[in-house]
């Protein structure tokens, strides 16, 4: 259950993977550095609380997580909920909120709900990923564009409203820095991917900014002086139950987020490196390194996907990449920081702009809307929720739609038909060997067949069809062969089936049981209720019950 890959491949480490590891993890934490400050402000928060995530949740995620190439930290995924949990509930709200999302993590891993997280729908997790993104872009207007506003509303269409009315006060000289940083990224990625072009347009627009001493809003003007290390552990302020309970949904949705976006992104490194991660050891360490980030002052972390990517291009191979990422962050903070005051904030909005492109998942939406009427319709109420309203709604009516949905598809293929006429002297079956044509009924006989799952939606099917049956017929045989799985209201329709039938006199046989149906009937007593001689495991079988029950009910009449 919770077995950590770092110790597993420490024990065959070579000089050359330590080596590969090491080069990898410099380059990624070069990386993360101008991402770690921007997801920090974007949240509303100082851009040292990013740092301190990438340092703390980035080291104990690679120590104790489940993949080999797993690149923890900060992401755009949390921007949206964190800002507005902060905004609500302020910083130390926050805390508690991770807290209670690592707590959930860590028993998402306990009760190995790891293989679960993978069947959130696909245009769920687009829908709120492409939403965010969306999010994350309206949130940098101010800081781009330079823009003179007191207070920049919370709610979507107000915020853009009160940009447009705020543009006459746009600053040419921050909306060249941000639209060149943008640009900047761009033109080096073209140029070689291998390139860490966000921290190449940081690094040359805060030069740019300094040399001609424009007058532009820099991460010193707003926050001051970041600090040179990580701050010392503390008590957490005690709330009050009412408050830690008006916490418990956006943990929930921290927990979710994180969760999810931890396992995708171990996945897409499987696909790179040919490996397979844990995915319980990996929710677990999630869980941990978001309790150790809420001591040591940071923000909610998760796997993040470009970075494990890039850790990937770059040579890792276990990881030791991603804790050699979290000690050159822990070393830059060290020694740079007092440098990272000149940046400036429309270099950090240029950047976070390019993230939110990057995540706007735009090929998988597109794709999405030309597909079925239902994904296109839990993609967009998704999407327009997390825009409009909130991620947590979002996420919650994503998922009970898609259920509803899927509730709805499985009852619609799901089918119970009357075979005895039907195939009778069907010529068309007669080369099957399993065709029913070739089968003689008794008189007196009905045969139904059952296809598809048995749940709780399939109700109205079900006794639509036996609800025409006759009456007075000795038996009826039911065909489940083709049921893969029954559940408990599945299992009372067939209760009340098998009563009707024994107030009818009619002897109610069973054929061909799947073995969860099966099952199923064995541990809730159902089998010893009908008699375990009325389940047959073929219908040649069950024919032949029923002609010899046929046959003692003549012979007792005459």
């Amino acid at each position: 259950m919770f077995r950590p890959k770092f110790f597993t491949l420490l024990k065959t480490s070579t000089r050359a993977t330590v080596t590969a590891d090491i080069t990898a993890g410099i380059t990624v934490g070069v990386i993360a550095l101008p991402l770690a400050m921007a997801f920090a402000i974007a949240c509303g928060l100082p851009p040292e609380r990013g740092l301190f995530t990438a340092i703390v949740a980035g080291f104990l995620i690679s120590l104790l997580g489940g993949s080999r190439v797993q690149i923890g930290g900060p992401t755009g995924a949390f921007v949206v909920i964190v800002a507005g949990i902060v905004a609500e509930f302020g910083y130390e709200g926050l805390v508690w909120c991770m807290l209670l999302a690592g707590g959930l993590l860590i028993l998402f891993g306990l009760f190995r709900l790891g293989g679960l997280i993978r069947f959130i729908p696909f245009p769920v997790t687009t829908g709120f990923t492409s939403g965010i993104a969306v999010v994350i872009f309206s949130t940098q207007i101010k800081d781009l564009l330079g823009l003179n506003m007191a207070e920049v509303p919370a709610e979507f269409i107000p915020k853009w409203t009160a940009y447009f009315q705020a543009l006459e006060s746009l600053s040419p000289a921050t909306t060249a820095l941000g639209i060149g940083t943008i640009v900047l990224i761009w033109v080096s990625r073209r140029l070689s991917p291998r390139i860490p072009a966000m921290l190449v347009a940081m690094l040359s627009a805060t030069v740019v900014a300094a040399l001609f001493h424009l007058d532009v809003e820099t991460i010193g003007s707003r926050f001051g002086e970041l600090p040179r290390t990580l701050p010392m552990p503390k008590a957490f302020q005690p709330l009050e139950f009412s408050e830690l309970r008006n916490l418990i949904a956006p943990a929930f949705t921290v927990a979710l987020l994180g969760a999810i976006e931890s396992l995708l992104s171990a996945t897409v490194a499987d696909g790179m490196i040919g490996g397979k991660h844990r995915p319980n050891t990996e929710l677990i360490a999630q869980g941990i390194a978001n309790i150790g980030s809420a001591f040591f002052g940071g923000i909610p972390a998760t796997g993040a996907i470009a970075r494990t990517a890039a850790n990937v291009k770059s040579g890792a191979r276990s990881p030791l990449a991603g804790i050699i990422h979290a000690v050159t962050l822990a070393l830059i903070l060290l020694l740079f920081a007092p440098l990272a005051k000149m940046v400036p904030l429309a270099v950090l909005a240029g950047i976070l702009v390019v993230v939110a492109w990057n995540m706007s998942e735009q090929q998988n939406f597109l794709a999405i809307l030309k597909g079925p009427r239902s994904d296109r319709l839990v993609l967009l109420l998704t999407f327009l929720l997390t825009v409009l309203i909130d991620l947590t709604v979002a996420v919650e009516v994503g998922i009970v739609l898609s259920a509803l949905l899927f509730i709805r598809r499985m009852a619609e293929i799901a089918s119970v038909n009357v075979i005895t006429d039907a195939v009778i002297g069907d010529v068309d079956g007669a080369e099957d060997p399993n065709a029913f044509a070739l089968r003689e009924v008794p008189e007196g006989v009905e045969v139904y067949e059952v296809e598809g799952p048995f749940f709780f939606g399939m109700a109205d099917t079900f006794w639509n069809a036996l609800g025409n049956r006759r009456k007075d017929i000795p038996v009826l045989i039911l065909r489940i062969r083709n049921v893969p799985a029954i559940d408990a209201t599945g299992l009372q329709h067939l209760r009340q089936l098998y009563l009707q039938c024994h107030r009818q006199h009619t002897q109610l046989i069973f054929s061909g049981v799947a073995p969860q149906p099966h099952r199923t009937f064995e541990q809730s007593g159902f089998l010893a209720e009908v008699g375990a001689e009325n389940f047959c495991s073929s219908i040649d079988e069950a024919l032949k019950r029923a002609a010899q029950f046929v046959q003692r009910k003549e012979t007792h009449h005459a």
